[in-house]
C-alpha cells in the first residue's frame, strides 16, 4: 500500500477491513427492494436461470457503477449486474453496506458466452481497468467494500484466476508498484442492489465513475485461456 492509501486508511479505521461476523447487521431473509426484469441496455434478464451454456463470473474492482459498463459491452457478455458479495449479512441494502457492517464487496455479475468470450478475456479487463494494489480502497473511494476480488464458481475459475493474478503481480512488480491485493474466493451468494445502481451509467452518463487502471498490461499465460 501506498503514502496516500496508508493515511486513507488511518484516517478511516472503521473501514479498513470487514466486521467481524458478531459485529455484521443481522440482515433479512428476503430483500428489501424489487429488481426490473432486463438490463436497461442489453435487454437481457438480469436474474438467471440464464439460456444453455451462458455462464456466470463476478468481480469486485472498486464501485460497482463504473465495473459494470467495463462488461456489458464486450461482445460475448450477455448481461450484467451490480450487487453484493463475500460479506455476513443477507439481503444487504446499499445504505448498510456503506456502513462499513455487512462485510461486502460491491461486485459485478458477468454472464458470458464462454464460445465468443474466455474467462481469461474477462480477467483481463479486470485486473488492466482497476489499481489491484490497494487493499481497503480504490482510489478515493475507502472502505472493505471497495476492495478487490474475484469471486470463482468452480475449479477452472479458480485456477485460472490464481494463475492470472500470478502473472499480473509479477508485472505490477517489475513496473514498480505494490503487491496485488485482490482476494480470490469462491462465489458466494450474490444479492442483487437497488434498481438505480443497476447499468447506472447508462441512466446517468455523467455519473461518477472513479476507476482507474495502473498501465500496465495483463498478459494471462496461454494455459490459462
Amino acid at each position: 500500500m501506498n503514502r496516500l492509501g496508508k493515511l486513507i486508511t488511518m484516517l478511516n479505521p472503521e473501514k479498513a477491513r470487514p466486521p467481524a461476523p458478531e459485529e455484521a447487521l443481522p440482515g433479512r431473509s428476503e430483500p428489501a427492494f424489487d429488481l426490473p426484469e432486463r438490463h436497461a441496455v442489453l435487454g437481457t434478464p438480469l436474474k438467471p436461470p440464464f439460456p444453455d451454456g451462458i455462464e456466470a463470473a463476478y468481480f469486485a474492482l472498486g464501485c460497482f457503477w463504473g465495473a459494470e459498463r467495463l462488461f456489458w459491452g464486450l461482445d460475448g457478455v450477455y448481461t450484467t449486474a451490480a450487487g453484493y458479495m463475500n460479506g455476513t449479512t443477507p439481503n444487504p441494502t446499499y445504505e448498510e453496506v456503506c456502513g462499513g457492517r455487512t462485510g461486502h464487496a460491491e461486485a459485478v455479475l458477468v454472464a458470458f458466452d464462454p464460445a465468443r468470450i474466455s474467462y481469461a478475456d474477462l480477467l483481463k479487463v479486470f485486473f488492466e481497468e482497476h489499481d489491484p494494489t490497494q487493499g481497503m480502497r480504490q482510489g478515493n473511494d475507502v472502505g472493505a467494500q471497495y476492495r478487490s476480488g474475484v469471486y470463482f464458481t468452480g475449479d477452472a475459475q479458480k485456477a485460472t484466476a490464481e494463475m492470472a493474478l500470478r502473472a499480473y503481480d509479477e508485472a505490477l512488480r517489475a513496473a514498480g508498484h505494490e503487491p496485488i491485493t485482490t482476494e480470490i474466493a469462491p462465489a458466494g451468494p450474490f444479492y442483487y442492489a437497488e434498481d438505480h445502481h443497476q447499468q447506472y451509467l447508462h441512466k446517468a452518463p455523467n455519473g461518477y465513475c472513479g476507476l482507474a487502471g495502473t498501465g500496465v498490461s495483463c498478459r494471462i499465460p496461454a494455459a490459462a485461456s
